[in-house]
């Protein structure tokens, strides 16, 4: 008998090799052969480093200077003086009203650029608050998808018990068109096919990272620091240092919802709250020139966007199906420029 999940309600039948798979608790042991009992301070260790690094960068601003936003929108045009590097879009919500910080996924500066919610602004703008039900969701739509995967991806990583290795890729670039969000993982599996109850308690894990409404912190970093709060997974190590290359700024832009921290290029929507139903329909075995991994995929709504059952089930059906994303041995969600005629047509 051979648990592979660590936090199930009930037993259930895993399809390989008829192994029953019980309980699932989120810990694991990576694949670097680390004992289980460092993978917590592993965890704790990635946060400190963040914590540190957020704490310098924050010093930095030194003396507080004002800036001046103008906001576009519902109820009106308002204008604020807010604090640079500190006061962010979510911070201007919260002077509106709590209906505006409730509804607002992501921000458009200057008419041009795509911001975070919770990233401090830089200097003086125009700021308009999307959100999803816009004439033209697209943005926003998208950064919703790559907030699915990145969730996905602190699903994959805590789902295993401690003998299943584990270790995180990467995701393709957002294409809501495909039907389903993914994150690319290598397990330490044979052959595994996870059955509808795997995917069940997959799901049900999801939902309950996203009910837990937490918000996705933003930081730029160097090389090194990112090397340094990595040092666990060879991937994101390898990835490291072409993804700072790179960037115009030479940096590594990590996020961190609750204790799970990944690389994307961003925008993400502000909390794991704008997620509303939501399921994991497939795990498929991908092979690559890096060997075989697992494409992770699922499919949700926004948060109160409403789809009767039958509705939904075609989507389900739908996001069942392989995605055809980039596979891990290619180009990822990084590397593609915000705005460029690549991340336009996906």
């Amino acid at each position: 008998m051979m648990h592979i999940f660590t936090r199930l309600s009930t037993s259930i039948r895993c399809s390989c090799k008829d192994r029953l798979v019980t309980n699932i608790n989120l810990t694991k042991s990576f694949s670097s052969g680390s004992p289980a009992v460092d993978v917590k301070q592993k965890r704790q260790r990635r946060n400190e480093i963040f914590d540190l690094e957020k704490k310098r960068q924050r010093e930095q601003v030194g003396r507080i200077e004002k800036i001046s936003v103008s906001y576009k929108g519902p109820p009106e045009n308002m204008e604020f003086v807010m604090n640079r590097g500190i006061s962010t879009p979510f911070n201007v919500a919260q002077h509106i009203s709590e209906g505006i910080v409730n509804k607002m996924a992501l921000a458009l500066l200057d008419d041009t650029t795509l911001w975070d919610m919770h990233r401090p602004l830089e200097s003086d703008c125009t700021l308009q608050l999307l959100h999803f039900e816009d004439q033209d969701p697209f943005h926003v739509n998208k950064a919703f998808w790559r907030t699915c995967s990145f969730v996905l991806g602190a699903v994959a990583d805590n789902a295993f018990k401690d003998h299943v290795p584990v270790s995180l890729h990467s995701f393709p670039p957002p294409n809501v068109k495909s039907g389903s969000f993914v994150y690319d993982v290598k397990l330490g599996l044979d052959d595994w096919v996870p059955v509808k109850d795997d995917l069940r308690t997959l799901s049900a894990e999801f939902v309950s990272l996203a009910k837990k409404d937490l918000p996705l912190e933003r930081l730029e970093v160097t090389s090194e620091v990112a090397l340094e709060m990595f040092a666990d997974n060879s991937f994101k190590v390898e990835q490291i240092p072409d993804i700072a290359s790179n960037n115009p700024s030479n940096t590594v832009t990590v996020y961190r919802a609750g204790d799970h921290i990944d690389i994307s290029r961003g925008p993400m929507v502000a909390g794991t709250g704008f997620i509303g139903r939501a399921t994991i329909t497939a795990v498929h075995q991908i092979e690559t020139d890096l060997g075989q991994f697992y494409r992770f995929q699922g499919v949700a709504l926004p948060r109160g966007i409403m789809l009767n059952h039958f509705g939904y089930s075609i989507l389900e059906d739908r996001a069942r199906k392989l995605n055809s994303g980039r596979l891990p041995n290619q180009t990822d969600d990084y590397f593609t420029p915000p705005g460029s005629s690549s991340e336009m047509a996906n």
